[in-house]
């Protein structure tokens, strides 16, 4: 059975950093294209990060150079590293496989206030 389960999420002030896990089940991370998504109050749900069967990763302009996509094989496990986080971060932060008809989790509540 497939299943994505994500952990990390928390309330953190503006500046701070963050890592979220994305712990998956019933298929290898490097079999698939995964993905972060996130979604606001108020906002349609966009994407994040991606990476790779590859390795190649891509990052929305409003988080390039803050956060980070990575992945462990071994662990079976798909990180996302967020730094200098501000306050429209907020989100629930989902994870993916194979894209927006694919696989999700259950999502991780990010809050970023002072």
């Amino acid at each position: 059975q497939v299943q994505l389960v994500e952990s990390g999420g928390g309330l953190v002030q503006p500046g701070g950093s963050l890592r979220l896990s994305c712990a998956a089940s019933g298929f290898a991370v490097n079999t698939y294209v995964m993905y972060w998504y996130r979604q606001a109050p108020g906002k349609e749900r966009e994407l994040v990060a991606f990476i790779t069967t590859a390795g190649y990763i891509n990052y929305a302009d409003s988080v390039d150079g803050r956060f980070t996509i990575s992945r462990d094989n071994a662990e079976n496990m798909v990180y996302l590293q967020m730094k200098s986080l501000k306050p429209e971060d907020t989100a629930v932060y989902y994870c993916n496989a194979r894209g927006r008809s694919g696989f999700w989790g259950q999502g991780t509540q990010v809050t970023v206030s002072s």
